[in-house]
């Protein structure tokens, strides 16, 4: 018997000015957040989406662009409909196939394949997998999805808040057990821009070679 396939859904919006990364465009501008958006978002898709060991869909928002034309054709894609994030998340996890999956974001620019492989090869083990932040959140959520989804999952979460993480799980049955992956920050205001683009720029800095 196979194994059930492996899922995995990126949350995404139409980069359009003024509709996207609202509280970095208070910091940055509404021109530099939107360029942010999409190289952040177009560059993630490039190193996910065509990925065979899943199959990859777009979570889009609002419902209206569920079939826009920015993102590549032939990605499934799903209506994140109304509510806070946990609502959209969860019904999210309900709409899929059976297998294990995972839910990322598309404003973390150090993500790539080998973070979701780590996350997946976890959900071999446990019920959950979290990637956590460090500002209280996460930056990934996986489910194995072997039992029934919780009841209330994502129903008491202080979403953009340092408790996000800890309330998610809270709302975890006690019986799941839950794997923890590497920290990774998305860039939700000018500060982690900053942060990031600085980290940007000492990368390319070539050190200096002298001759005796």
């Amino acid at each position: 018997m196979s194994r059930p396939a492996r899922h995995l859904v990126v949350f995404v919006k139409v980069p359009r000015r003024g509709q996207v990364k609202s509280r970095l465009a208070a910091g940055i501008g509404a021109g530099a957040a939107l360029r942010f958006y999409r190289l952040t978002s177009a560059l993630l898709l490039r190193r996910l989406a065509r990925d065979r060991r899943w199959h990859t869909s777009l979570a889009v928002t609002p419902s209206r662009d569920v079939r826009a034309a920015f993102w590549p054709s032939g990605i499934r894609r799903l209506d994140q409909g109304s509510g806070d994030l946990g609502r959209r998340m969860a019904r999210a996890f309900a709409a899929l196939p059976p297998g294990p999956a995972v839910i990322v974001g598309s404003d973390i620019p150090e993500l790539d394949a080998s973070h979701v492989a780590a996350a997946f090869r976890a959900l071999g083990r446990h019920d959950a997998v979290f990637g956590p932040a460090s500002d209280g959140g996460y930056w990934l959520v996986g489910l194995k999805r072997s039992r029934s989804l919780p009841r209330h999952l994502f129903a008491a979460v202080r979403w953009s808040s340092a408790h996000a993480l800890a309330d998610t799980r809270a709302g975890l049955p006690r019986n799941w057990s839950v794997a923890l992956l590497e920290r990774l920050d998305d860039i939700d205001d000018a500060t982690d821009y900053w942060r990031w683009a600085q980290g940007q720029k000492s990368q390319e800095v070539t050190p200096a070679t002298t001759r005796g």
